[in-house]
């Protein structure tokens, strides 16, 4: 069956960094789009970058662009979140998704 897991996320300081990991299993992940979405306390859920099956083209959300980076490595069917410079409002649970299918999500946490 279709699995995104995540990993990555923790308890990070303004200024900091975290890469997120999402594997991918049960689809063809080197024919899909694949995105990373964010949902804060009380807020909904959404888009903060996406990219397409050649990673060649990339969408950000205006709140994260310069900051974050979307990868992917089709042979390892894994999709990256490399997230610097960190912000306290980047807190939230992160997760992946592909098609209609979502991960279980992962917590990051930026405070002092």
């Amino acid at each position: 069956q279709v699995q995104l897991v995540e990993s990555g996320g923790g308890l990070v300081q303004p200024g900091g960094s975290l890469r997120l990991s999402c594997a991918a299993s049960g689809f063809a992940f080197m024919r899909s789009t694949m995105s990373w979405y964010r949902q804060a306390p009380g807020k909904e859920r959404e888009l903060v970058a996406l990219i397409v099956i050649d990673g060649g083209s990339l969408r950000y959300a205006d709140s994260v662009k310069g900051r974050f980076t979307i990868s992917r490595d089709n042979a390892k069917r894994t999709v990256y979140l490399q997230m610097n410079s960190l912000k306290p409002e980047d807190t939230a649970v992160y997760y992946c998704k592909s098609g209609q299918f979502w991960g279980q999500g992962t917590q990051v946490t930026v405070s002092s």
